[in-house]
């Protein structure tokens, strides 16, 4: 068969055929080669008898050896190049053993290279080099094969060779199909091995063994060898191929599927989301985010591609990437540690409260001192309109940190808190972090307002989600529900607010750092008023310009004849109603009058609504004044008991609370068992029957604090003895007769002060908690500290 199969390269070349031009005949006679060759050195190349092979020369040398070669005999010596990058090699370079080849033809390229078509026809071994210039020429040495005649196994070996041929051949997509039809139509056995060890990919060394060879069943065993690796290469190479086009054609398949959706929403009038979409991923390049924030926006973004803005998910999924690119991931303010800045601003702000600023101050020192620190959680606890909530903001103002408030005042639902999940119609992140998303920081002062006044039903128990908000050690992984992610709040400074500290949770309240806030003394809300309220309200009232002067003692008047509060509120409110008569009086063009007197308060402001004439009035025996603590403040309760003919029976009325019940029910049995002692007579229990009253009915009444005034108002009832004037006392009772400590001194001593009173009966104990008061607050109060009821007794009751 004269036809030849030429690849476009040699790099493509896997396993090409290439047919002889005589296949019978093995070679020119032996003497027809002359003894003396110049030899052609190939680069990545061996010649084996009988193979045709094109071979492109463009070494000058070579090129000179070729044409020499091919004027004479058209005979030369092909020997490999062991090195192949070597440009001009030497004696050593070559191998030793090569093959006699005939140029069939030469042809001259355009680009004055040159291309040689040549045929294999003996091996030689390179017996001396004769001469190296121009080109190497050397004495060879023909090798001879030892021929295999009569074995079965050889045959066996030959025929494995082109089972093993055709299969390599059918897994090669560079070669040719007909290739294996003609390697099944070679008989001669030498130049199927040839043939097939000529087209054979594998290394060059390899090669030049086989050639080497002169046994040509070793060579076809060696070569059986080498195509059995060529074949699993093969057969890996395919299942690769495959693999990867596979792959290739769902990815094709899904973007033509993708394109086509594409082009038949347009159709439809829809809008293609790519805009939206590449806004959000521009977005995001300038987020700094955690590693698995940016994960699972790469997959919402993913998703976003697939879905038309129509569908109901589109808004979803949309909606929690446009969360994640507007929280701010590791973005914070810088905090201010100028200590005496600080403390300025809170003094500015805020009159008094020393004890809350001394706080915020030991704060900012550990912060500047150690640089970071986990935010501690602030709980201001007082009755309202002292300034809780106001002081957070000026807590932020002073280490210059964002300010947000989240009012929990009646809330339900624990997702309000950690956000609902995604699958909910309406679901969306909770309380905190839209607080946070607003607020566009990691680390601002979080005012938690009314935190005691959090609901608890069927459907959560918010107090408890708020567990993991307020623990320093969890609140650097909150995991929202919508979000879906954790999010670090401990750089937060959150602050609460309560008015009852009862009403907050046990576990809830052990993460928070407590700080009472008392009620405000007359002296304290006179200079709050000067200082804060009368400007804001001059100022709301468009009176700012307005040359008009309020004294302390009309403030004081409008203090105690019309408010009745720990706060200021209430006094707010009467300063407005004051600013807008005479905003009236100017808009009238009315005479002004250059300061305020007390009859144009009760012009304004009407009667006193509140008098002390009620405590100055002697009382008759059996009526004792308390204080009291409300959440409100403190306040005064009146404890009326009067006896009747009857048998001992006891009715208690006035909304008291079990705890107050019991408190009258031990100074009565205290009572009894010590009649002889207050000059009782003892068959009087059981003739009497005692009835115990506290005024306004409709208010609930409770807690141990009335214990004493309990026993002082039974005692002046069965003795006769009336209570002394201006008096008021509070402690609780034991059936020894001893004083207990209560609570909520600063309140019910500043509600005293309020009534007119005079003088106090106290717990010893309670000695401490007046010295925490400002001894200008409380001038002009007696106070009288006791540990027995005798010692109440003989200070409350005058003498017949």
């Amino acid at each position: 068969m004269n036809r030849f199969y030429f690849a476009n390269s040699e790099e493509e070349m896997e396993f090409m055929p290439i047919i002889p031009l005589n296949e019978e005949n093995d070679g020119l006679e032996d003497e027809n080669i002359p003894d003396e060759l110049a030899l052609l050195p190939l680069r990545n190349t061996v010649l084996f008898p009988g193979v045709v092979l094109p071979i492109t020369v463009g070494r000058d040398k070579s090129i000179k050896a070729v044409n020499d070669a091919y004027k004479a005999d058209k005979l030369i010596g092909v020997v490999a190049q062991k090195d192949s990058t070597i440009e001009d090699p030497n004696l050593v370079d070559l191998t030793d053993v090569g093959t006699v080849a005939r140029i069939v033809k030469l042809i001259k390229m355009p680009d004055g290279g040159t291309t040689i078509i040549i045929q294999g026809r003996k091996r030689f071994k390179i017996s001396e080099i004769v001469s190296e210039d121009p080109y190497f020429k050397a004495r060879i040495e023909l090798l001879q094969d030892e021929i295999v005649t009569d074995d079965p196994e050889f045959d066996a070996y030959i025929s494995s060779i082109k089972d093993l041929a055709g299969q390599i051949i059918q897994l090669s997509p560079n070669l040719p199909s007909e290739a294996s039809i003609i390697l099944k139509n070679i008989e001669n056995e030498s130049f199927l091995v040839h043939f097939v060890s000529s087209n054979l990919n594998c290394d060059l060394k390899d090669k030049q063994q086989l050639l080497e060879e002169n046994n040509l069943r070793t060579r076809a065993e060696l070569l059986l060898k080498l195509l059995q690796v060529e074949l699993q290469l093969a057969e890996l190479k395919n299942k690769i191929t495959n693999k990867t086009k596979a792959d290739l054609d769902k990815q094709q398949r899904e973007y033509f599927l993708q394109q086509q959706l594409k082009s038949i929403k347009e159709e439809l009038g829809g809008d293609s989301n790519d805009r939206e979409v590449k806004e959000l991923q521009r977005k995001a390049e300038k987020k700094q985010w955690t590693e698995a924030a940016a994960e699972l926006f790469r997959k919402g973004i993913e998703k976003l591609e697939r879905m038309h803005p129509s569908t109901p998910d589109y808004s979803v999924v949309y909606n929690h990437l446009d969360l994640m690119l507007d929280l701010p991931w590791k973005e914070y303010t810088e905090d201010s540690y100028d200590l005496k800045k600080a403390k300025k601003i809170l003094d500015n702000d805020h009159y008094g409260m020393d004890k809350i600023k001394e706080r915020i101050l030991e704060y900012l020192a550990v912060l500047k001192l150690k640089g970071d620190m986990k935010s501690p959680i602030l709980c201001f606890v007082g009755p309202p309109g002292i300034g809780k909530t106001s002081l957070g903001r000026s807590i932020a103002s002073a280490i210059g940190r964002k300010y947000v408030r989240l009012s929990l005042g009646g809330l339900h639902d624990e997702s309000e808190i950690r956000g609902h999940r995604k699958t909910y119609i309406g679901a969306m992140p909770g309380r905190v972090l839209q607080s946070i998303r607003k607020v566009k920081t990691s680390n601002p002062v979080m005012i938690l307002d009314e935190i005691d006044k959090i609901g608890n039903d069927h459907r959560g128990d918010p107090s408890s989600a708020m567990l993991e908000v307020l623990d320093p050690e969890q609140n650097g992984t909150f995991y929202d529900n919508y979000l879906e992610l954790e999010y670090d709040l401990s750089k937060v400074l959150f602050i609460a607010t309560a008015n009852n500290i009862n009403a907050i949770s046990p576990a809830l309240r052990d993460r928070l750092e407590i700080i009472d806030l008392s009620g405000y003394s007359i002296e304290e809300k006179v200079e709050i008023a000067k200082r804060h309220l009368v400007p804001k309200q001059k100022d709301a009232h468009g009176l700012k310009a307005l040359k008009m002067r309020i004294s302390n003692g009309i403030l004081e008047r409008v203090i105690q004849d019309y408010t009745r509060e720990s706060g200021v509120r209430e006094l707010d409110r009467q300063l407005a109603s004051i600013m807008r008569s005479i905003a009236k009086d100017v808009a009238l063009e009315e005479e002004i009058p250059e300061s305020l007197t007390e009859e144009h308060i009760e012009e304004i402001l009407g009667k006193s609504r509140y008098s002390n004439e009620i405590y100055k009035v002697g009382n008759p025996a059996g009526v004792a004044v308390g204080l009291a603590w409300t959440y409100v403040g403190g306040d005064i309760l009146f404890i009326e008991t009067s006896l009747s003919e009857g048998k001992g029976e006891l009715k208690l009325t006035g909304n008291l609370g079990n705890v107050m019940k019991e408190s009258v029910s031990t100074a009565l049995s205290y009572l009894h068992a010590h009649a002889k002692e207050f000059k009782i007579d003892p068959k009087l229990f059981s003739q009497r029957n005692v009835h115990v009253h506290v005024p306004e009915g409709a208010v609930p009444k409770d807690g141990p604090s009335a214990g004493i005034t309990m026993l002082t108002a039974l005692t002046s009832a069965f003795t006769g003895r009336k209570v002394k004037s201006y008096l008021a006392m509070t402690g609780e009772i034991t059936l020894r007769g001893q004083v207990l400590p209560v609570g909520g001194i600063k309140e019910k001593i500043l509600a005293a002060k309020r009534a007119g009173i005079k003088e106090i009966i106290l717990c010893w104990q309670n000695e401490k908690d007046i010295k925490e008061i400002n001894p200008d607050y409380i001038k002009g109060l007696k106070f009288h500290f006791v540990k027995e009821m005798n010692q109440v007794v003989d200070i409350a009751l005058l003498k017949k």
